[in-house]
């Protein structure tokens, strides 16, 4: 490797090392882009990468929307409606509590992409349910935490259309590429923590457990009276994707048309103020394009970087060494950085910028590649001490976050490891 490379190198243990310590994400990846490009004497390609970024209108239409969809379905409360229907079945089948609260959550985060607001829709409402059916508060926290890797599933999921934008492919094709994976990743997480959970014995909470739980908690945040109409309102657009790729090409539509619809569905059901609502749409769709859009930008001066400065080139011979290496890079790669640095977005982003292009000169695919990069930063993210829905669901269960990641390890870890071996 040539002597920028090495400093690459360098640059990204420094780079990992600063997210580590929760400094801010896009600021991290953007100036150590920029520094690569400027060492490598390319400094244009970093600023040529970040207005390229800053355009692509695919996933500036699909995140934004997605985004601008859920801020008023958050604000019609909307989501706590759809958590309570789900919920209300299950309050009395003990220990299988666990797994199906996981379920419930898993579905909910298809139509809620962002881990951390589903885990606050979901937390509030099963958590309380589950430790009044004799769960312990971490146990219940720990099967809410386990189910928020189903927006792997969502067509409102920034890295499934970041995926089908370098594979030319629509965003439901990738999603139904690799839905068998992702399910059967649902189902060792739900055998998983049900198992751990048993041996930890947490359906056997002692009292003191939960009087520390009860002082600490107060009132729950539930729903007293279902509204139908509301709780299906969350799904609309997901509904509206999948019917019209699969069986009405009539009403076969983008994300964010689906989305559109989705709000002004939600409008009529809710009787909320339109100014108001109006105002929240477009308060989420600035929000995504800052937040998510930002980090898409940054890794994308980050991947230039990398880029520029010959590490890429270097990598990517590596792996066409052996399909093995790519299979576990693929993997491992994601999943450990998402485990340290408690963002699975930063590192995946990063690696299907810069190395899944590739692919075909390793002997694998875009799209498996980088669904496969997707999934495993969704797994480790979950496994993270660190990771901010980690952090609401233990402050929802009153637990500190090793409670949590104790339980959801084990399960995450066999997770990732049969991942690369079957889907690859």
């Amino acid at each position: 490797m040539s002597l920028t490379a090495w400093i690459a190198v360098a640059v990204v243990i420094v780079t990992v090392y600063c997210l580590i310590k929760r400094y801010e994400t896009r600021l991290v990846l953007f100036t150590a882009g920029l520094f690569l490009c400027c060492i490598s004497m390319k400094p244009m390609m970093a600023l040529d990468q970040f207005a390229k970024s800053m355009t692509t209108a695919t996933l500036i239409m699909a995140i934004c929307g997605s985004m601008g969809f859920a801020y008023v379905v958050t604000h019609t409360q909307c989501d706590k409606h759809l958590v309570s229907l789900l919920a209300a079945p299950l309050k009395k089948i003990g220990i299988l509590l666990i797994p199906a609260a996981t379920a419930v959550t898993f579905f909910v985060n298809i139509a809620l992409p962002s881990a951390a607001g589903c885990a606050a829709a979901v937390g509030a409402t099963l958590i309380p349910v589950m430790i009044r059916s004799g769960i312990r508060p971490a146990a219940a926290g720990a099967a809410i935490l386990m189910g928020t890797y189903g927006s792997c599933l969502s067509p409102g999921m920034s890295h499934n259309n970041f995926v089908a934008k370098i594979s030319n492919m629509d965003v439901m094709d990738v999603i139904g590429l690799h839905t068998p994976f992702t399910l059967i990743m649902m189902a060792i997480g739900l055998v998983g923590i049900t198992i751990v959970c048993l041996v930890l014995r947490d359906n056997k909470p002692s009292q003191e457990e939960l009087d520390a739980y009860y002082a600490q908690a107060g009132q729950a945040g539930e729903i007293g009276r279902i509204n139908i109409l509301k709780a299906l309102a969350p799904l609309v657009p997901l509904c509206i994707l999948v019917a019209g790729n699969q069986w009405f090409p009539a009403i076969k539509m983008g994300v964010a048309q689906a989305m559109v619809c989705g709000a002004i569905y939600t409008l009529a059901v809710s009787w909320t103020n339109p100014q108001q609502f109006s105002k929240e749409f477009f308060k989420g769709m600035g929000s995504g394009y800052g937040s998510v859009m930002g980090i898409i930008i940054a890794a994308g001066v980050f991947a230039a970087g990398l880029r520029a400065a010959g590490l890429v080139d270097a990598f990517v011979a590596g792996l066409k060494a052996s399909n093995e290496i790519a299979r576990w890079g693929g993997s491992l790669g994601p999943f450990i950085l998402a485990v340290i640095t408690g963002s699975g977005d930063a590192a995946t982003f990063a690696f299907n910028e810069a190395v899944t292009p590739h692919a075909a000169d390793f002997g694998m695919q875009v799209p498996n590649l980088g669904a496969l990069a997707l999934i495993s930063g969704s797994l480790g993210r979950t496994m993270s001490p660190i990771a901010g829905v980690v952090i609401v669901v233990s402050g929802l269960a009153m637990v500190q976050p090793m409670q949590l990641v104790k339980r959801t390890f084990i399960p995450m870890i066999i997770a990732v490891f049969t991942l690369a071996l079957i889907m690859v």
